[in-house]
């Protein structure tokens, strides 16, 4: 049997190595357009962050490494345009132009997700990225250094805007931010997120949302974003407005989509296709609390999806149950975390949600070096089951998201969770640790 992965990153390298360890005798080939596979795209940030540390640090294994241990057909500089489920073949180009076409029994569509650069003047000048790929990354990086970059406009306030805000400024780079919409980040509680816009503002960030991007115009050497009321001068412009799942051969030959056009998959991760799967940034998945399909692109799914396609691919039968949606990530010196729905996701899955927000220690009363960290945790009226929680505080928050989300996997109630036995100690905490604490004040709203 011929296995053949599009797209070399997390998912299709994991499903590649893995189903070589199950079934040594496969023919397993990979397809990557770029030539870097099996990097770390999540510390491309902090990586930039520090011009004395190679952009390659971030590669976790080097293809040629794939190919003489693992053995994996693994063609770096192949992409891939066509997909012919009649004739079961992929066909595309190499770097050097040159036409291939490759047979497959069962392939695996693992594209991964690319930045959203708006269709308006000026987003396709020189000196205007996106990042997600390590060679977007090793771009940004060679433009900063080479060009003695000192101003950069990031246009967006999501995940990716926020923490390369906090990497150029460790740079003393002058950083402004801007979006259309006006609420700083609108899937976090507002008091949360109004501390964490502090926290930026505090670090010389200059914060503008509201502001509609009309165009980018090239000026006596430097970029000028110009928007209805706000002009921002600068030598670089960052694209972080989100991303997008990488479909289109799927959607070219007919399979099905789901969410944000994602490819559509079932638990096994199999496509419309029976001979064809999907895993990583381009697939959707279930959301544990809603049951409903959703696209939410994260790297410890991406890594299951695909060992989880290489076992059913080699004869182990596996299904996913499905995501929380747990994030976390850093700005500055603040951790913000979430896991499950917000009250808006809540009472639009069709829930009867009640939210409460306490604010808590991150330590034992007088211990030293205890800070405020806010928490907000939602649950359901009608059944009692923990829906959600938020938290934003300066320690004590990245680690602490998980024993929600894993009660979230468990469909607890909240009565249930505040029951659970976690752990204290003075350093870590008070004795009601804070998740104990929001469990307790949320049942009694959910009266």
């Amino acid at each position: 049997m011929h296995f053949v992965i599009i797209g070399g990153d997390a998912a299709g390298m994991s499903a590649a190595s893995r189903s070589k360890r199950n079934q040594p005798e496969l023919e397993v080939t990979v397809l990557e357009k770029t030539m870097d596979v099996s990097y770390s795209a999540c510390g491309m940030p902090y990586n930039i962050a520090d011009p004395a540390r190679p952009i390659d640090d971030l590669v976790v294994r080097e293809a040629q490494v794939f190919r003489d241990k693992q053995g994996i057909d693994l063609r770096t500089g192949h992409t891939v345009d066509t997909l012919d489920t009649k004739a079961k073949t992929v066909s595309g180009k190499t770097a050097e132009g040159e036409d291939f076409k490759v047979p497959y029994d069962k392939l695996l569509i693992a594209t991964g997700a690319t930045p959203i650069i708006p269709g308006l003047p000026g987003f396709d000048l020189p000196g205007v990225m996106g990042l997600k790929s390590l060679e977007d990354g090793r771009r940004i990086k060679h433009f900063i250094g080479e060009r003695n970059v000192k101003r950069i406009a990031i246009i967006g306030m999501g995940y990716i805007a926020l923490e390369m805000c906090e990497a150029l400024r460790a740079r003393e780079l002058k950083v402004d931010m801007v979006k259309p919409r006006p609420v700083f980040l609108p899937w976090l509680n507002e008091k949360l997120a109004h501390m964490v816009r502090e926290e930026v503002r505090a670090k010389g960030v200059g914060v503008h949302p509201g502001h509609e991007i009309k165009e980018i115009r090239k000026e006596n050497g430097l970029l000028k974003v110009l928007c209805d009321d706000l002009e921002l001068d600068c030598e670089l412009v960052l694209v972080a407005i989100g991303v997008k799942p990488v479909s289109n051969i799927a959607d070219r030959a007919g399979l099905q989509l789901g969410p944000g056009k994602a490819i559509s998959v079932d638990r096994t991760l199999c496509t419309s296709d029976e001979n064809i799967y999907a895993a990583g940034d381009c697939a959707d998945a279930v959301h544990i609390v809603t049951g409903e399909k959703v696209w939410i692109p994260l790297a410890l799914r991406a890594n299951r999806a695909g060992w989880a396609v290489a076992d059913n691919v080699t004869g182990r039968h596996v299904e996913l149950e499905g995501v929380a949606g747990t994030a976390v990530f850093k700005v500055f010196d603040l951790q913000v975390a979430a896991t499950g729905l917000s009250v808006l996701q809540a009472e639009r899955a069709g829930f009867e949600p009640v939210e409460v927000m306490i604010k808590s220690r991150t330590r034992a009363h007088a211990h030293p070096g205890s800070t405020m960290m806010g928490v907000t945790m939602v649950g359901d009226k009608k059944s009692g089951r923990l829906l959600g929680v938020q938290m934003v505080g300066h320690e004590g928050v990245a680690h602490r998201v998980n024993a929600p989300a894993v009660a979230l996997q468990a469909r607890m109630t909240v009565d249930a969770f505040a029951q659970s036995d976690l752990a204290y100690a003075p350093p870590f905490g008070p004795v009601w640790d804070p998740m104990l604490t929001a469990a307790n004040q949320l049942l009694k709203k959910m009266v």
